[in-house]
């Protein structure tokens, strides 16, 4: 009998033992939010990170809508949102490297463990038809292989949707290289979802497209696309003082650098969260991880939080690694 009370006082003070460290993150962790992107690779793991913070951390966890140049101003001014988990850094490092100096932000970690991919594509089967396209000045020369829509007597260059960095950089960067001048118009695909139908459109009509694109993203995973080289090297100090500004008067050819993706977060929400913030500083995947979910995704129709439910269920050998054993077991019970 006494074994047995014993064993009951234990399992009673290892209750209240987890109530307690429960309680305590939930008061350490308070409201928390996080910026849903508007484009698939951020919107899953913006629900991941909802889901984790708030069934593993007991975060009053709220997601807000999202954008790259909106959401880092924000935080950078206003300190709002929280928490941005995949921020593509390039095109603003200098101004984010100066609010993380005075304390305002800080860099959690690496969102994508090899970092993310960007450039102009052109479809294999166009690059396996024409070896001797390698760079984007000899896919210039060729304005009849990348037909406009409203126009086949021009070329057309897809830019990314109005409000995300890469639109200025690949206007900076079409006008660098003279694409008018050599016969091409730069093409609005108005959206995300315009910039990915795009290629779907060109792919089943086995058309010639030229545009920017970038990894991970499913539709890389789901067609054969070729990144093409600038021809030049990579110029740090040109890239960041005209190639990625919007009023850069005369931009030089320039090649993208190494997209870098941070998990970026408010320096106050570092300094209350505790173990929430900890489980963002270990959290992290490749691009290969991350296409098979954008995969599985298009293919079931899923919504952000299908995917990071499906992620979560069937990938806790790698997630139970972001977190400590008393949220894993809290989470798994939450699905």
């Amino acid at each position: 009998m006494q074994a047995q009370n014993r064993l009951l006082k234990c399992a009673w003070l290892a209750v209240l033992a987890g109530l307690l460290v429960a309680g305590a993150q939930a008061a350490q962790c308070g409201r928390v939010t996080i910026a849903n992107m508007n484009w698939q690779s951020a919107e899953v793991l913006a629900h991941i990170d909802h889901i984790i913070l708030k069934e593993g951390y007991g975060c009053d966890a709220e997601l807000v809508p999202g954008d790259t140049m909106p959401t880092l101003m924000s935080m950078m001014g206003k300190g709002q949102p929280d928490v941005a988990p995949e921020a593509w850094v390039n095109a603003m490092r200098g101004p984010l490297d100066s609010a993380v100096a005075a304390g305002r932000l800080h860099y959690a970690g690496k969102s994508l463990s090899d970092g993310g991919i960007q450039g102009w594509w052109i479809p294999k089967y166009v690059a396996d038809a024409h070896p001797e396209i390698k760079t984007l000045e000899d896919a210039l020369k060729r304005p009849d292989l990348f037909p406009a829509a409203d126009d086949s007597s021009k070329g057309a260059v897809h830019n990314c949707p109005s409000g995300w960095n890469c639109e200025i950089i690949t206007r900076n960067l079409f006008k660098a290289f003279k694409a008018a001048r050599k016969g091409f118009v730069l093409v609005d695909t108005g959206s995300a979802a315009g910039l990915a139908g795009s290629i779907a459109k060109a792919y089943e009509r086995k058309q010639g497209w030229l545009g920017y694109y970038w990894s991970p993203t499913a539709i890389l995973g789901k067609y054969a696309m070729v990144r093409l080289g600038a021809g030049v090297e990579h110029d740090e100090k040109s890239w960041n003082d005209c190639t990625v500004k919007a009023d850069c008067a005369d931009p030089q050819p320039n090649d993208f650098p190494a997209a870098e993706v941070y998990t970026l977060v408010t320096s106050s929400f570092r300094e209350s969260a505790g173990p929430a913030y900890e489980y963002l500083a270990r959290r992290r995947w490749d691009n290969d991880t991350v296409n098979k979910l954008l995969e599985w995704m298009q293919v079931n129709q899923a919504t952000g939080r299908d995917g990071a439910l499906h992620f979560l269920q069937s990938n806790d050998e790698l997630w139970t690694r972001w977190v400590d054993d008393f949220a894993a077991r809290k989470i798994k019970d939450s699905l």
